[in-house]
């Protein structure tokens, strides 16, 4: 009687884990899940920062911030009592500057990390460039270095036109010499009656 009993209750357990758990089909992707933090597009966030580390580097944004300190500091103290929002000690004003620079500083970094990342990628792009310059350089070395041995060893015209221009000159001396026709063009030319009794 034991037996059966832990086979139905094997049996049950199994049923039981299997109702509860939902079967996942591996034929379709999984739904996306609900996150509580809101997401953002980093490179989009990235491109705004950038922006704002441009603008905060201009001379504009000085001439505007001034401006609007200017403005601050003389409403402060000239408008009546009752429309002064920050009196004298300028704490409220002490607050948004401090506020703003606890915001710039961050934004300014970031737009300098993209930068350095931007600025290696290109370096890696450079050397990877430079290698297969190297590469293609010194595969051209050697083909001009084979391509002169190999020209070494073959005739140019010019040597053959030299060497031809040597052997009619010992050939024009020898003929000097002995005084016998060497060419036998040059015989034909000296003795045209004996062709014509040849044909």
């Amino acid at each position: 009687m034991a037996p059966e009993r832990e086979s139905t209750r094997e049996r049950t357990l199994v049923g039981a884990t299997a109702a509860t758990r939902p079967r996942a089909r591996l034929d379709q992707p999984r739904p996306p899940r609900r996150r509580i933090v809101p997401e953002w597009d980093p490179e989009a966030f990235g491109r705004l920062s950038e922006k704002i580390a441009r603008f905060l580097g201009t001379g504009r944004f000085i001439v505007w911030m001034t401006i609007v300190i200017i403005a601050w500091v003389v409403w402060n103290v000239s408008a009546p009592r009752d429309l002064r929002f920050d009196q004298y000690p300028f704490i409220f004003l002490t607050l948004m500057l401090s506020l703003q620079a606890s915001y710039a500083a961050p934004l300014i970094l970031l737009a300098q990390n993209r930068q350095d990342d931007r600025d290696r990628v290109n370096l890696e792009q450079d050397r990877k460039q430079n290698e297969r310059s190297i590469a293609d350089t010194e595969y051209l070395t050697r083909e001009v270095a084979a391509l002169r041995m190999g020209l070494g060893e073959v005739a140019t015209r010019d040597w053959i036109r030299s060497e031809l221009q040597d052997l009619v000159k010992e050939l024009e001396e020898r003929r000097r010499h002995d005084g016998h026709v060497v060419f036998p063009a040059e015989r034909a030319e000296r003795s045209p009656g004996r062709d014509a009794d040849d044909r």
